[in-house]
């Protein structure tokens, strides 16, 4: 799996093993992961053929939440950066005909540009 070796920021490298026991149920023949970032407990994986992202819920992160957006359903997507006195940024999704997009904020210090890049990518 070709992995990102380094992430700027609290984002982080997904372990294989881990990322392998996620998603050992949800990949389709033919689907590969082409790149996948950690943001404290939330990943962004990108496949060949989707964005999945997992959300990991409760207090042990035993609960796992997987949302799967193929690129063709991404009608838009914005980034808002850190300011001054608001050191959150956020990343929204638009996807579909749904008027309200979907949303994730990353905390001071994660690198909400390299995902809005490869989202970009995938996209454009």
């Amino acid at each position: 799996m070709g992995l990102l070796s380094g992430l700027l920021g609290n984002a982080s490298e997904v372990d294989s093993d881990e990322l392998d026991k996620l998603l050992n149920d949800t990949l389709i023949e033919g689907e590969s992961v082409a790149q996948a970032y950690k943001v404290i407990r939330d990943m962004f994986v990108f496949t060949n053929k989707r964005l999945i992202l997992i959300d990991k819920q409760g207090v042990t992160g035993s609960k796992v939440e997987m949302l799967s957006i193929p690129y063709g359903k991404i009608t838009k997507f914005s980034k808002e950066s850190a300011g001054h006195f608001d050191l959150d940024a956020e990343l929204k999704i638009w996807i579909g005909s749904e008027p309200e997009p979907l949303s994730k904020e990353f905390k001071a210090g994660d690198n909400i540009n390299q995902v809005y890049k490869i989202i970009s990518q995938y996209c454009l």
